[in-house]
């Protein structure tokens, strides 16, 4: 039976449009779990997207739950379509975009009343596997409580995934067998429970060693032609950080390769949908809504983005994107946004000085920021948002200082521009701590002292707290800490997720009575030749390239952009 698309349904957190339910019976049933409340997870175009992905296949069932939703009590968690507990499935799969949530992940087996390590779990538990970017980064920290890991693109990946689980629940229900197979068959599928971990005298890693046919290297798994799958949202509700909007994955990857960016290394090479398939996407879009979000790693490298914002306006609705590259602005699309009704235009300078951006790679000069920030300004759109970072590799006190007469500059510059100083909106600074990921060029380099990065902000928020219709916000350097613990760490630290479950949440209790020290994660500078946690995960990056990277950062010196298909050096397209 086709699955039935419904606009409400008996305990739905308001009126949703494009919900699924389907008949159980000979299917195999996924929970889609999200570790966080409903409004976050329903505004994740990837949760959304997978959620579609799930139920495009004919013997699948998939159903949503999440941490919290409105009106539901949080003990007991049940799926929202049929309200089903977690145990009655036969798959509970983790989508998880943040590495903060790793702990929800926990509370949520919990209320479902299941073990929390994978080891303990008898074979009638439901299969608990997890995806998602933080899964692409590094898995480890979750490897006890997870029993395998899709490392990939969900379209890539579940063909393969299920194939094999139709095989294999037909002929047995050990979970171990099914495991091994799908680990030694199916790209992307990383099963923890296959491998050994040694360490050495200093706590670094040893070695990885695979058991059985298990391999070496996990190989993520890639969608090489994006024109072959829409990704677009699934379920419209009002309840989520877009409200009742339509978003549209124009693109996926950047080509930039700003060294502080993960996205820009795991998802290479960037790829991008033609303007027909964009198109199509849109005539559906027209049918449900009156505004669409345009998503993609920087909006402004999409082909025919400006023919395809005229399109939108056409059909009469409007159209929205998270920020745009300073050097990609142009009139001609900020006066489009104006027409759309955009009251706001991001753009991320990320460091204050020119010798900064050059280390990050970011590509863009002073000039360039300021050009963008008069365009915005004549085109008459009253607020600007600006991203920066403190605590990146080689900042000196004269770059942090550089945030400070950037910004003043900018609120000039955008105020000349805008000739409507009485009507002026708000200049937003959003300033944030850098956070060394897994598969950049920074992967080496310790983060800045949280001490440090709190000194950072206050004398940023200090050098800013007199210029009117200037607001800065700064998330605690503290959660950017353990942000990097979960980003950095290996399976020991599964120890210290395990411990804040007990304590509630309570992370300074946890890390106070910790028997592994996690600043050995957070604040160690690491060599070359150290075997990373992640190090089994094979994007094809080669590392010999992210080490160039980084030293050409220590000498300040840049890197073109991706020119997919001619270049060799990152070994992506070799």
């Amino acid at each position: 039976m086709s699955p039935k698309k419904r606009e409400t349904a008996p305990g739905f957190p308001g009126a949703e449009k494009g919900s699924i339910r389907k008949h159980w019976r000979g299917k195999v049933s996924v929970a889609l779990a999200y570790p966080n409340a409903y409004h976050v997870g329903m505004s994740s175009l990837g949760f959304q997207a997978v959620y579609g992905l799930f139920n495009s296949f004919k013997d699948v069932v998939c159903e949503r739950v999440f941490l919290s939703q409105p009106g539901k009590q949080p003990e007991g968690l049940r799926s929202l379509e049929s309200n089903r507990p977690l145990a009655d499935f036969d798959i509970i799969a983790f989508s998880i975009s943040f590495e903060n949530d790793y702990p929800n992940l926990l509370t949520m087996l919990d209320r479902a009343g299941l073990p929390l390590h994978a080891s303990e779990r008898p074979p009638s538990i439901p299969l608990i596997i997890a995806g998602g970017v933080t899964s692409l980064l590094n898995p480890e920290p979750l490897a006890p409580f997870v029993d395998c890991f899709l490392i990939g693109e969900a379209e890539s990946l579940l063909p393969g995934f299920f194939e094999v689980f139709f095989e294999i629940r037909a002929k047995t229900s050990e979970k171990q067998s099914f495991l091994r197979v799908l680990a030694s068959t199916v790209s992307g599928v990383y099963v923890p429970s296959l491998y050994d971990v040694s360490y050495a005298a200093d706590g670094t890693i040893e070695g990885f060693f695979p058991k059985g046919d298990a391999p070496s290297k996990i190989t993520r798994a890639v969608v090489d032609d994006l024109s072959y799958h829409d990704t677009c949202t699934s379920v419209l509700t009002a309840q989520t950080a877009f409200d009742n909007t339509y978003l549209i994955e124009a693109a996926r990857g950047c080509p930039h390769g700003c060294r502080f960016c993960a996205a820009g290394y795991v998802y290479r090479p960037p790829r991008f949908r033609k303007a027909s398939q964009l198109a199509a996407s849109l005539e559906r879009a027209v049918a449900e809504v009156s505004r669409i979000g345009v998503v993609a790693a920087d909006v402004g490298d999409i082909p025919d983005l400006e023919s395809f914002c005229c399109g939108v306006l056409d059909r009469h609705i409007s159209f929205s994107f998270s920020s745009l590259r300073a050097d990609l602005i142009t009139p001609t699309l900020l006066a489009l946004l104006k027409q759309s009704g955009a009251k706001t235009v991001t753009i991320a300078p990320d460091a204050g000085s020119e010798a900064m951006r050059r280390t990050i790679n970011k590509g863009i000069s002073e000039q360039d920021v300021f050009r963008a920030v008069e365009m915005i300004g004549d085109a008459g759109i009253p607020n600007l948002k600006l991203y920066f970072m403190v605590g990146l590799p080689t900042e000196t006190a004269s770059d942090v200082d550089g945030i400070i007469s950037l910004c003043k500059e900018i609120k000039q510059c955008f105020l000349k521009a805008g000739r409507i100083k009485a009507r002026l909106g708000q200049v937003s600074v959003s300033l944030n701590a850098f956070i060394p990921k897994p598969f950049t060029p920074f992967q080496w380099v310790p983060m800045e002292d949280v001490k440090n990065l709190k000194a950072k902000i206050r004398r940023v928020k200090d050098g800013l707290r007199r210029l009117a219709n200037v607001r800065v916000q700064a998330d605690p350097p503290k959660w950017a800490y353990i942000q990097a613990l979960l980003s950095r760490g290996d399976r020991r630290v599964a120890g210290l997720l395990w411990a804040t479950h007990h304590n509630s949440g309570n992370w300074v209790q946890t890390l106070k009575a910790a028997v592994v020290n996690p600043d050995f994660f957070v604040y160690r500078q690491r060599s070359f030749d150290e075997v990373l946690p992640w190090d089994f995960i094979d994007h094809g990056v080669k590392k010999t390239f992210l080490i160039e990277e980084y030293r050409k950062a220590l000498r300040g010196e840049t890197t073109p952009p991706c020119d997919v298909g001619r270049c060799k050096a990152c070994g992506v397209c070799s």
